[in-house]
């Protein structure tokens, strides 16, 4: 996944829509050179401070980095199932309500990239080295060794392996992708806002967003962006030792990983340095390219009836048990009860930890879509694709380990290479596998660095090759130590602490979007059609606007509050009573009055 570019960004992207009379960029101060803020000393202390400990303390650090996430997973487990459930809701909800018509941008504004585009740079969104790393593994797992509810090896034990990996990679996780980006679009496209999730949150805190309280809410995202962005780099590096073992018997070691991270963070840094981006955007078109044309020649080569069969059936089970996997924490199975905290809890982790950054690349695409649109898309596109990629792998290693492969008690980071192997075309199924996880560590790399540069200097969208240097060398670390430290185990434990300060941002701006909708809806008197717009230059904000005139609305929905003392309707009328006539303008309904801040 790339981001564009920053010409792209000028006529399509975040940079293409300027806020409103702009504060002075704390960036930008001196008029000549541009400071490193807050975000950057505090996001980068606390992942020093990480750092330091796991160098210094690896057996304490491990030990209670496993307690704190034993203590989540056992008393909150119930809060990330809540938490995720309620997002996929409200996206419903917003994408069924009135609003899903009001397009990403200024009124009558269109798409800045064609629907076609648009969808296919959703898919390279939804790739990843997780989705490479568990297409085949995952559902092998959980059918033979670790099942959620039935006997390993039955058919019942196939069936909700399937099921449950189409849960774990579907709407849910999307739903949580989809509303930070969602806010992330709406505050700068439609508010001119800045591009940081701190702006996003004016509507319940104001102007605190640009000070302190801001400053902490973007040094959380980064962190939390750093530390899901790491644990991907981790799973790559893991992938890619184990398909060199695989196939050319290079040993399963630490020393060859930290040479697999070391060559990886040079290519990446170089990338992110000199400003390469044509060149890393093109590789990051061809990974969606060859892992489209890896899932076909997947198809071909393995069982194709079957694997449409598992599509078709899968779908219908996951719809049909969706609600019940949303909510269900096994409080009277013990046994599922941990599966459930080592599965879904750890995927819903993950999945917020991601959200930022993902939700960045999203929302800087999808100007000039309507929110309906967008919702619809970005749920189900990349759901779609996502389900076809399990179907497809699931189904070559589940058969593969009922014919005798015993495939499952293989490494985890093996289990694709071995896979294949059993299929014709296998070794070169394999090199292509390998070379499309090292293109996607690269690629992810490469934008990461960028994401957080922006997050940390306060949304510039040509952040500081120095800043970008310091965080390209920190996420390459950070895998590093963890990887030393207890490998993957270790990865997913901080991913789940780190996930958690951020959940509670994402509840922050679930409920300033939702608040912010219904401000901009009551003030356009939006209930089948618009009474009113928005201007360019002033658009509808709950934190700067008074309350929506009854005037912009249909007659039919004005309240009786509109006739109490000091609305402004009784006010005309008394005035009229009085035969005074107001010495006050009329208010265009279009242009509502500037607010002093």
């Amino acid at each position: 996944m790339h981001t564009p570019d920053r010409n792209q960004d000028l006529t399509s992207g975040l940079a293409s829509s300027e806020p409103e009379a702009p504060a002075p960029d704390p960036n930008d101060s001196t008029g000549k050179k541009r400071r490193i803020t807050a975000v950057f000393w505090i996001a980068l202390g606390i992942m020093g401070l990480l750092l330091g400990l796991s160098i210094a303390l690896p057996e304490q650090f491990a030990r209670v980095t496993k307690g704190a996430t034993s203590l989540i997973t056992t008393q909150l487990g119930w809060y990330y199932l809540l938490l995720v459930s309620i997002i996929v809701i409200v996206c419903t909800l917003i994408a069924a309500s009135p609003m899903g018509r009001v397009p990403l941008g200024d009124h009558g504004e269109s798409p800045r990239f064609s629907r076609g585009s648009w969808i296919a740079m959703l898919f390279s969104a939804g790739m990843g080295i997780g989705l490479v790393f568990y297409g085949a593994a995952e559902p092998l797992i959980l059918f033979a060794s670790h099942t959620p509810n039935a006997d390993p090896g039955t058919i019942a034990a196939l069936r909700d392996a399937f099921q449950y990996s189409f849960f774990h990679w579907g709407i849910s996780a999307w739903a949580v992708y989809g509303i930070v980006a969602l806010a992330i679009a709406y505050f700068r496209f439609r508010k001119k806002e800045r591009s940081l999730v701190s702006a996003t949150l004016k509507p319940l805190i104001g102007d605190k967003a640009d000070g302190p309280i801001g400053s902490i809410v973007d040094a959380i995202t980064a962190v939390a962006t750093i530390i899901g962005v790491a644990t991907s780099l981790g799973l790559g590096t893991i992938q890619i030792n184990g398909g060199l073992n695989y196939l050319f018997g290079v040993p399963m070691s630490t020393e060859v990983q930290l040479i697999i991270i070391g060559v990886a963070t040079v290519l990446y840094l170089g990338s992110a340095m000199s400003g390469l981006t044509k060149g890393v955007q093109f590789l990051s078109n061809a990974n969606v390219v060859i892992a489209v044309i890896l899932l076909a020649v997947i198809m071909v080569v393995g069982p194709t009836a079957q694997i449409m069969n598992v599509v078709t059936s899968t779908i219908g089970s996951y719809v049909q048990g969706f609600v019940n996997m949303s909510f269900d924490v096994a409080p009277f199975h013990e046994a599922r009860h941990k599966w459930i905290e080592s599965w879904t809890i750890f995927y819903w982790a993950w999945w917020i930890a991601w959200s930022p950054f993902v939700g960045v690349f999203i929302a800087r695409i999808s100007r000039g879509r309507t929110i309906r649109e967008f919702l619809v898309c970005v749920l189900l596109v990349p759901t779609a694709f996502s389900c076809i990629w399990f179907a497809a792998f699931g189904s070559l290693s589940t058969n593969a380990q009922i014919a005798g492969a015993n495939l499952a008690s293989m490494p985890v980071d093996t289990m694709l290479f071995a896979t294949l192997a059993e299929y014709p075309l296998g070794p070169i199924l394999s090199v292509v596998a390998l070379i499309l996880i090292a293109s996607f560590f690269v690629t992810s790399a490469d934008s990461a660095t960028f994401v957080l540069g922006m997050i940390t200097e306060n949304g510039s969208l040509t952040p500081r090759p120095t800043t970008k240097l310091v965080w390209g060398l920190l996420l390459s670390a950070i895998a590093a130590v963890l990887l030393l430290n207890g490998g993957l185990n270790a990865l997913q434990d901080v991913l789940i602490i780190c996930a958690l300060p951020f959940s509670l941002i994402v509840v922050a701006m679930t409920v300033a979007l939702v608040k912010e909708l219904n401000h901009e809806r009551r003030a356009m008197g939006l209930f089948f059609f618009p009474q009113a717009l928005p201007t360019e230059d002033k658009p509808f904000r709950s934190y700067d606007d008074d309350e929506p005139e009854t005037a912009d609305l249909p007659e039919w929905v004005q309240t009786e509050s509109d006739s109490q003392p000091g609305s402004g309707a009784a006010d005309e009328q008394a005035a009229a009573d009085a035969g005074t006539a107001s010495t006050d303008e009329p208010r265009d309904a279009r242009a509502p009055e500037p607010h002093q801040a």
